[in-house]
C-alpha cells in the first residue's frame, strides 16, 4: 500500500523477464501484448502482466473498469452497491426512533425492548461468514440479489407485526438478508476495481452511505412516528429495498468466462457454521440479556448461555485452525502485516460507534426531550459530514498515509463520546437547548462521522487490497462481522457496566434497575464505556504501520510476480 511497496513490486518485473529483456516502458506495444495486459488485469489470465510499469499501474488505477462500458453504467452500478449499505443501516438507525410507539402499540415491556432493537445486529454478525461463502459457491451477484429479496419480504411482513414475538422474528430475518448482501456487495466492488484513486473514491462513497442510511432511517422513523403509523417505517424500507433489487438486476454485470466470481472448488465449511454461529449467538445473547434478565447476571440461563457460547467459540478456533480444509476464516485473512492489530482496533472502534449511536439517540429524546422530527434534524451533520468526507477522502487517500488518517479517525471516536459524556444536566445547569446543541451535540456529530467514515473507508481498501480475488467475499464478510459484532457485543458490555455501576451504588432488585437515579446517569456510563474503548483503539492504531492507498498491483498480480521472479532467479 505504501509508495515504497509499490516501487518494490516494480523492481523485480524486469528480472522476471530475463536479464536481456529491455525495460518494459521502452518495449513496443503490439496488439497481443495489449490483450495480455488487459486479460491479466481483468483476471482472465493468471500470468504476470508484461507491461505493468509504474505509469501503467497509475493509469489502470484511475480508469473505468472494462466491465462497465460507460460512465452512466458505472454510476448505476455504484449507486446499486452503495444503496445496499444504506438499507442495512436504515433498519438499525431508525428503529430506535419508532421503538417507543411500537412498544406502546404491541405492549412490549421495558425489559424486552432491547431484543427488537438488537436482534438484527446479532443475526447479521453471526451469519456473515457462512453467507459470504455462498458468494464463492453461487457468485456474488446471485447472493446480492437473494439477500435483497429476503430483506424485502421480511420488511413487508414486519409491518404487519401483531405481537412482540412476531416483531423479533421479523427483525431477525431482516438481519439474514443483510448478512447475505453486505459481503456480496463488498466483494463485487473489490473484484471490479483495481487498487488506486478510482477504487478509493468508490469505497469512500460506499462508507459515506452507511451514515446516510443511518440518518435516512432516523428521518423516516421520525416522520412515521410523528405523522404516520410506525408500520410505514418497515414498508418504506421494503419499497426502497425492492428498488435496489431491480437496480441490481440491471446494473450489476453477469460474470462470464474465467473472470466469474464462482469458485468451482469451493465448499461450505459446515463444521465452522455449527461452531461459529451458535457461539456468537450465545455469547452476545448473554451479554445483551444479562442486564435485562429477571435476576440480572445472577439468572442461571445467562451463565449457561455464556459458558456454552465460549465453548462453541473455542471449538470454532480449533476447527478453523486445524480441522477445516476450507475454513470460513481462511488463514490468509490474517497473514498481512499488522492485520490482527488492525482488526482488534476495528472491533473496538465499531463498538464505540454503536454505543455512540444508541445512547445519543436515547439521550437526545429521553433526557433532552427533543421531538423525533427535531432529533432527525440534529443527526443531519452525520449524513452531510459523511458525504463531504467521501468526496475529500476519495481525493486524498492515495496521498496521505493511512496511519495518519486512522489516528484522526480514532481521535474523532474519542471526542464523539467524550462530548456527550460531558453535556451538562439540562435540568440543573440552566443552559439552553441551543447552547447544548452547538457546544456539544453538533461537534460530537462531526467527530462521529469523522471516526466511522475514515475508519470504514481506509480499512475496507486496505483489507480488500491485501486479499487475493478468491478471498474477497470472506474479507467482505469479516469486515462487516467486525462492524456488527462490535456493535452488538459492546452494547451488551455497556449494559453490564451500567448494571455493575448501579449495584455498586446500592441498587437492588432486577439488577438494580429500579433504583437508578435517572436515564442521564445510565447514558453517561455508556458514553464513558465508549471512551475507554476509543482510547484502547487509538493505542492499537498507533502501533500499526500503513502507507497511502495509491495505485498498485493487485494481490493476485503480486503473487504471480513473485512466482515469476523466483523462476527467473532459479534459471539465472
Amino acid at each position: 500500500m505504501a509508495k515504497s511497496s509499490a516501487a518494490s513490486t516494480l523492481a523485480p518485473s524486469s528480472a522476471a523477464l530475463g536479464a536481456s529483456t529491455p525495460t518494459p516502458s521502452l518495449q513496443p506495444r503490439d496488439d497481443q501484448d495489449d490483450r495480455t495486459e488487459k486479460a491479466s488485469v481483468n483476471g482472465d489470465m493468471m500470468v504476470p502482466p508484461k507491461f505493468l510499469d509504474k505509469a501503467t499501474i497509475e493509469r489502470l488505477g484511475r480508469q473505468r473498469p472494462d466491465s462497465l462500458p460507460s460512465r452512466a453504467s458505472e454510476a448505476f452500478f455504484v449507486f446499486t452497491i452503495v444503496m445496499s449499505m444504506m438499507m442495512s443501516e436504515y433498519f438499525i438507525g431508525g428503529f430506535n426512533i419508532v421503538l417507543p410507539p411500537i412498544a406502546d402499540a404491541l405492549g412490549i415491556p421495558a425489559s424486552s425492548r432491547t431484543w427488537p432493537a438488537g436482534v438484527t445486529n446479532l443475526t447479521t454478525a453471526a451469519l456473515l461468514q457462512p453467507l459470504a461463502r455462498l458468494c464463492d459457491l453461487y457468485g456474488g451477484r446471485a447472493v446480492f440479489l437473494g439477500g435483497h429479496a429476503w430483506l424485502v419480504v421480511w420488511s413487508l411482513v414486519g409491518g404487519f407485526s401483531q405481537n412482540t414475538t412476531m416483531l423479533i422474528v421479523c427483525r431477525a430475518m431482516q438481519g439474514i438478508g443483510s448478512a447475505a448482501f453486505l459481503p456480496a456487495g463488498l466483494a463485487i466492488l473489490s473484484q471490479t476495481y483495481r487498487p488506486g484513486p478510482r477504487k478509493n473514491l468508490v469505497f469512500a462513497v460506499y462508507g459515506a452511505f452507511a451514515c446516510i442510511g443511518f440518518y435516512f432511517g432516523i428521518f423516516v422513523g421520525a416522520v412515521t412516528a410523528e405523522y404516520l403509523d410506525w408500520r410505514w417505517y418497515f414498508w418504506v424500507g421494503a419499497i426502497v429495498g425492492l428498488i435496489i433489487a431491480i437496480s441490481a438486476c440491471i446494473s450489476i454485470p453477469s460474470p462470464t468466462g474465467n473472470s466469474g466470481d464462482v469458485d468451482p472448488g469451493a465448499k461450505m465449511d459446515w463444521l465452522g457454521v455449527v461452531t461459529i454461529v451458535p457461539g456468537l449467538v450465545l455469547v452476545v445473547f448473554a451479554f445483551t440479556d444479562g442486564y435485562h434478565a429477571p435476576d440480572g447476571w445472577k439468572t442461571p440461563y445467562i451463565h449457561v448461555s455464556l459458558v456454552l457460547g465460549i465453548l462453541f467459540l473455542a471449538a470454532a478456533v480449533y476447527v478453523q485452525g486445524w480441522v477445516s480444509t476450507q475454513p470460513l476464516l481462511p488463514p490468509d485473512l490474517f497473514k498481512a502485516k499488522y492485520m490482527k492489530r488492525l482488526m482488534a482496533a476495528l472491533f473496538l472502534s465499531y463498538g464505540v460507534f454503536g454505543l455512540y449511536l444508541f445512547y445519543a439517540s436515547f439521550y437526545i429524546q429521553s433526557v433532552m426531550h427533543i421531538r423525533p422530527i427535531l432529533t432527525a434534524a440534529w443527526f443531519t451533520p452525520l449524513a452531510v459530514g459523511g458525504m463531504v468526507l467521501a468526496i475529500a477522502g476519495g481525493l486524498v487517500l492515495h496521498i496521505i498515509p493511512n496511519k495518519v488518517l486512522m489516528i484522526i479517525s480514532s481521535l474523532g471516536f474519542v471526542l464523539s463520546v467524550l462530548l456527550f459524556a460531558l453535556i451538562p444536566d439540562p435540568a440543573t445547569s440552566g443552559r439552553s437547548t441551543g447552547f447544548v446543541y452547538w457546544a456539544y451535540v453538533f461537534p460530537a456529530m462531526i467527530c462521529g462521522t469523522i471516526g466511522v467514515d475514515i475508519t470504514f473507508n481506509v480499512t475496507n481498501i486496505f483489507i480488500t487490497t491485501a486479499m487475493p480475488r478468491r478471498h474477497q467475499a470472506a474479507a467482505g464478510g469479516l469486515i462487516n462481522s467486525l462492524l456488527y459484532l462490535g456493535i452488538a457485543f459492546w452494547l451488551g458490555i455497556a449494559d453490564l457496566a451500567v448494571s455493575a455501576t448501579v449495584q455498586s451504588r446500592g441498587g437492588g432488585g432486577s439488577g438494580g434497575r429500579d433504583n437508578v437515579d435517572d436515564d442521564r446517569q445510565r447514558y453517561q456510563i455508556g458514553f464513558w464505556t465508549g471512551l475507554g474503548l476509543a482510547i484502547a483503539s487509538l493505542a492499537l492504531v498507533l502501533t500499526v504501520k500503513m502507507g497511502s492507498a495509491e495505485a498498485s498491483l493487485t494481490a493476485d498480480e503480486k503473487a504471480e510476480l513473485e512466482v515469476a521472479t523466483a523462476a527467473g532467479t532459479g534459471q539465472s
